[in-house]
């Protein structure tokens, strides 16, 4: 087991920098007293296109980053640009791992985000070897970014990390969560929904990053680990604690437009692996996030 303090002073390249993970997640790496990069030219401006080969590879010369935390993606299921996702997801995961391979001095660890969707379906508390059953274009993206990366496995010390859902303050309200806690906080009488008869192991952004942060610390050596709480809630459950943190109701009702084909009913980690590899992780009660959420819109 690594200990955090190994990231002193490290050189980290974050993709997806300024998205709702990766500002966790860099917050964690600086406090760890890390020098952390993005995608973006000096550090300022918009970042490289993970799809322009050439730029990417001139960006990971410059950065020459010793760990490497790729959290850049298409990461929302109903996106509906499916080329965009495919691309994104595969091709551009592919010329970030390229570029990085062609380094003179390999990084430790190059930890890759894929997603718990890819079991799709599956039954009771998955771990590592469940089998892989995606069931929308972004679990088959995400599928397909692992058998990609697979392919560079002995060029390059890699991580792979299965989050499974995940919430927190600054996730866009096209999200489930936040658009529950929106709805609430502006006192809705009624939310639209799709599939309502789901439940989900519903995890903290804070415990997320803490768990990247943990695996970073390790060097990279082809494992791949479920992130996750390891507990399971359903939707009306989520909307009975908003009920008690609010003091308020709310009527769900169900738009078919929001409705998706081959919906995943229910999704829970097993973590027993991660723990194993990383230690005790910051734990989070799903009241505790919910409110957080609330409150930090309220005092905006």
């Amino acid at each position: 087991m690594a200990s955090r303090s190994e990231l002193s002073g490290q050189r980290v390249l974050v993709t997806g920098a300024s998205g709702f993970t990766g500002r966790y997640v860099i917050e964690r790496l600086r406090v760890a007293g890390c020098e952390v990069h993005d995608l973006s030219p000096g550090d300022a401006g918009a970042p490289v296109n993970l799809l322009d080969r050439a730029a990417i590879k001139q960006r990971i010369a410059e950065v020459r980053p010793q760990r490497v935390v790729h959290l850049a993606a298409i990461s929302f299921v109903a996106h509906g640009d499916a080329d965009e996702i495919y691309r994104v997801n595969v091709v551009g995961t592919r010329n970030l791992l390229e570029a990085l391979a062609s380094l003179e001095q390999m990084p430790a660890n190059v930890l890759l985000a894929s997603s718990a969707n890819v079991y799709g379906n599956a039954s009771g508390v998955l771990d590592e070897q469940a089998p892989l059953s995606p069931q929308n274009d972004y679990a088959v993206s995400k599928m397909a970014m692992e058998a990609m990366a697979a392919l560079w496995a002995d060029r390059l010390p890699l991580t792979l990390v299965r989050p499974f859902n995940y919430t927190g303050v600054g996730q866009d309200e096209k999200f489930l969560i936040p658009k529950i806690v929106a709805h609430f906080r502006r006192g809705a009488d009624v939310i639209e929904l799709g599939n309502t008869d789901v439940s989900r192991d519903f995890n903290d952004v804070r415990g997320v990053a803490a768990a990247y942060e943990g695996l970073l610390a390790m060097d990279g050596s082809g494992q791949t680990y479920n992130v996750c709480s390891g507990q399971e809630h359903s939707l009306q459950e989520v909307i009975e604690r908003m009920r008690g943190i609010s003091g308020r109701d709310i009527e769900v009702k169900v738009n078919p437009a929001f409705v998706r084909a081959n919906e995943v009913k229910s999704l829970r980690g097993d973590n027993g692996k991660l723990l194993a590899a990383v230690g005790p992780l910051p734990e989070f009660d799903l009241s505790e996030t919910l409110r957080w959420i609330y409150q930090a819109g309220t005092t905006a």
